[in-house]
Protein backbone atom coordinates (compact mmCIF):
# COMPACT_ATOMS: atom_id res chain seq x y z
CA UNK A 1 0.00 0.00 0.00
CA UNK A 2 1.25 3.41 -0.69
CA UNK A 3 1.52 6.43 1.64
CA UNK A 4 1.55 9.50 1.09
CA UNK A 5 4.90 12.16 1.97
CA UNK A 6 4.39 13.79 5.31
CA UNK A 7 5.64 17.17 5.24
CA UNK A 8 8.00 19.07 7.79
CA UNK A 9 6.23 20.67 11.55
CA UNK A 10 6.08 24.27 10.30
CA UNK A 11 5.01 27.56 11.62
CA UNK A 12 5.54 26.33 14.89
CA UNK A 13 4.39 28.35 17.93
CA UNK A 14 3.84 28.18 21.70
CA UNK A 15 2.66 30.23 24.32
CA UNK A 16 0.35 30.39 27.19
CA UNK A 17 -3.32 29.73 27.16
CA UNK A 18 -4.89 32.98 29.00
CA UNK A 19 -8.41 33.33 28.42
CA UNK A 20 -11.41 31.62 27.13
CA UNK A 21 -14.79 32.91 26.44
CA UNK A 22 -18.16 31.29 25.89
CA UNK A 23 -21.40 31.55 24.16
CA UNK A 24 -24.75 30.27 23.09
CA UNK A 25 -26.04 30.62 19.79
CA UNK A 26 -29.54 29.30 18.41
CA UNK A 27 -30.46 28.72 14.96
CA UNK A 28 -33.95 28.96 13.85
CA UNK A 29 -33.82 25.19 10.99
CA UNK A 30 -36.20 25.49 8.26
CA UNK A 31 -36.60 21.86 8.14
CA UNK A 32 -34.19 19.29 6.93
CA UNK A 33 -31.32 20.60 5.52
CA UNK A 34 -28.19 22.46 5.92
CA UNK A 35 -27.40 25.98 7.66
CA UNK A 36 -24.07 27.74 7.06
CA UNK A 37 -23.01 29.57 10.39
CA UNK A 38 -19.64 30.18 9.73
CA UNK A 39 -20.26 34.22 9.64
CA UNK A 40 -21.48 33.42 13.50
CA UNK A 41 -18.51 31.45 14.77
CA UNK A 42 -15.96 33.68 12.94
CA UNK A 43 -17.69 37.12 15.12
CA UNK A 44 -17.72 35.24 18.43
CA UNK A 45 -14.14 34.68 17.38
CA UNK A 46 -13.30 38.64 16.93
CA UNK A 47 -15.68 39.15 20.01
CA UNK A 48 -13.13 37.34 22.21
CA UNK A 49 -10.25 39.43 21.15
CA UNK A 50 -8.17 35.47 21.38
CA UNK A 51 -5.36 35.70 18.21
CA UNK A 52 -4.60 31.91 18.68
CA UNK A 53 -6.17 29.24 20.44
CA UNK A 54 -8.85 26.49 20.03
CA UNK A 55 -12.88 27.17 19.67
CA UNK A 56 -15.15 24.19 20.29
CA UNK A 57 -18.57 24.01 19.00
CA UNK A 58 -21.16 21.76 20.45
CA UNK A 59 -24.62 21.15 19.22
CA UNK A 60 -26.85 20.81 22.31
CA UNK A 61 -29.59 18.07 19.98
CA UNK A 62 -29.32 14.32 19.28
CA UNK A 63 -31.29 14.66 16.01
CA UNK A 64 -29.23 18.20 14.66
CA UNK A 65 -25.37 17.55 14.20
CA UNK A 66 -22.50 19.80 12.81
CA UNK A 67 -19.78 19.30 9.89
CA UNK A 68 -17.20 21.14 8.38
CA UNK A 69 -18.16 20.89 4.61
CA UNK A 70 -17.72 22.90 1.31
CA UNK A 71 -19.23 26.28 1.27
CA UNK A 72 -19.21 27.11 -2.98
CA UNK A 73 -21.06 24.66 -4.59
CA UNK A 74 -24.72 24.01 -2.92
CA UNK A 75 -24.67 21.30 -5.00
CA UNK A 76 -22.51 19.73 -2.51
CA UNK A 77 -25.22 19.57 0.17
CA UNK A 78 -27.55 18.11 -2.02
CA UNK A 79 -25.11 15.06 -2.82
CA UNK A 80 -24.37 14.77 1.31
CA UNK A 81 -27.88 14.90 2.35
CA UNK A 82 -28.74 12.29 -0.58
CA UNK A 83 -25.87 10.06 0.88
CA UNK A 84 -27.43 10.43 4.21
CA UNK A 85 -30.69 9.32 3.18
CA UNK A 86 -29.15 6.23 1.60
CA UNK A 87 -27.13 5.54 5.36
CA UNK A 88 -30.12 6.16 7.61
CA UNK A 89 -33.08 6.65 5.41
CA UNK A 90 -36.48 8.55 6.03
CA UNK A 91 -39.65 7.45 5.91
CA UNK A 92 -38.36 4.08 4.70
CA UNK A 93 -39.79 0.57 4.12
CA UNK A 94 -41.48 -1.73 6.68
CA UNK A 95 -39.16 -3.70 9.01
CA UNK A 96 -40.93 -3.72 12.82
CA UNK A 97 -44.21 -3.62 13.99
CA UNK A 98 -44.84 -1.01 16.42
CA UNK A 99 -47.93 -0.42 18.91
CA UNK A 100 -49.94 2.85 18.00
CA UNK A 101 -53.10 4.77 19.83
CA UNK A 102 -55.94 1.97 20.70
CA UNK A 103 -53.23 -1.08 20.00
CA UNK A 104 -53.49 -0.46 16.53
CA UNK A 105 -50.30 -1.78 14.76
CA UNK A 106 -48.01 0.58 12.67
CA UNK A 107 -45.40 -0.13 10.41
CA UNK A 108 -41.94 1.37 10.92
CA UNK A 109 -38.55 1.06 9.87
CA UNK A 110 -37.09 1.47 13.50
CA UNK A 111 -37.72 0.55 16.76
CA UNK A 112 -37.81 4.11 18.62
CA UNK A 113 -40.89 5.50 16.29
CA UNK A 114 -42.41 7.55 19.37
CA UNK A 115 -41.14 10.91 18.10
CA UNK A 116 -41.92 10.39 14.44
CA UNK A 117 -40.56 8.41 11.45
CA UNK A 118 -37.50 11.41 11.00
CA UNK A 119 -36.47 11.15 14.73
CA UNK A 120 -34.83 8.07 14.75
CA UNK A 121 -33.25 8.53 11.10
CA UNK A 122 -32.02 11.70 12.67
CA UNK A 123 -30.03 10.26 15.72
CA UNK A 124 -28.29 7.63 13.13
CA UNK A 125 -27.21 10.82 11.29
CA UNK A 126 -26.28 12.45 13.72
CA UNK A 127 -23.56 9.36 15.23
CA UNK A 128 -22.29 9.69 11.88
CA UNK A 129 -21.67 12.88 11.77
CA UNK A 130 -20.46 15.19 14.52
CA UNK A 131 -22.06 16.75 17.42
CA UNK A 132 -19.29 19.08 18.03
CA UNK A 133 -16.26 20.29 16.35
CA UNK A 134 -12.96 21.92 16.72
CA UNK A 135 -11.38 24.60 14.15
CA UNK A 136 -7.85 26.51 15.43
CA UNK A 137 -7.72 30.18 15.56
CA UNK A 138 -4.63 31.62 14.32
CA UNK A 139 -3.60 34.56 13.64
CA UNK A 140 -7.44 35.48 14.86
CA UNK A 141 -9.14 33.85 12.45
CA UNK A 142 -10.65 30.53 11.99
CA UNK A 143 -7.88 28.05 10.37
CA UNK A 144 -10.49 27.00 7.61
CA UNK A 145 -9.44 26.10 3.86
CA UNK A 146 -10.48 28.54 1.25
CA UNK A 147 -14.03 26.26 0.30
CA UNK A 148 -14.66 25.08 3.78
CA UNK A 149 -17.76 26.38 6.21
CA UNK A 150 -19.18 25.37 9.25
CA UNK A 151 -22.73 24.13 8.93
CA UNK A 152 -25.76 22.64 11.10
CA UNK A 153 -27.37 19.86 9.79
CA UNK A 154 -31.21 19.45 10.61
CA UNK A 155 -31.96 15.95 9.99
CA UNK A 156 -35.47 16.44 11.24
CA UNK A 157 -38.19 17.46 8.50
CA UNK A 158 -40.19 20.33 10.77
CA UNK A 159 -38.63 23.43 12.14
CA UNK A 160 -36.63 23.46 14.94
CA UNK A 161 -35.01 25.91 17.37
CA UNK A 162 -31.29 24.48 18.05
CA UNK A 163 -28.90 25.50 20.19
CA UNK A 164 -25.20 25.73 19.54
CA UNK A 165 -22.59 25.94 22.51
CA UNK A 166 -19.00 27.99 21.69
CA UNK A 167 -15.95 27.72 23.21
CA UNK A 168 -12.94 29.49 22.85
CA UNK A 169 -9.34 29.16 24.88
CA UNK A 170 -6.51 30.61 24.18
CA UNK A 171 -3.98 33.74 24.17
Amino acid sequence: MKQGRIGAIEGFTEGEVRRQASATLTIATPGQGFTDFTRSVVDFVRRSGLQDGLVSVFCRHTSASLTIQENADPDVQTDLMTALDGLAPRHAGDVHGAEGPGGSRKQTPYVHSAEGPDDMPGHIRTMLTDSSLSIPVVGGRLALGTWQGIYLIEHRDRPHRREIVLHVVGS
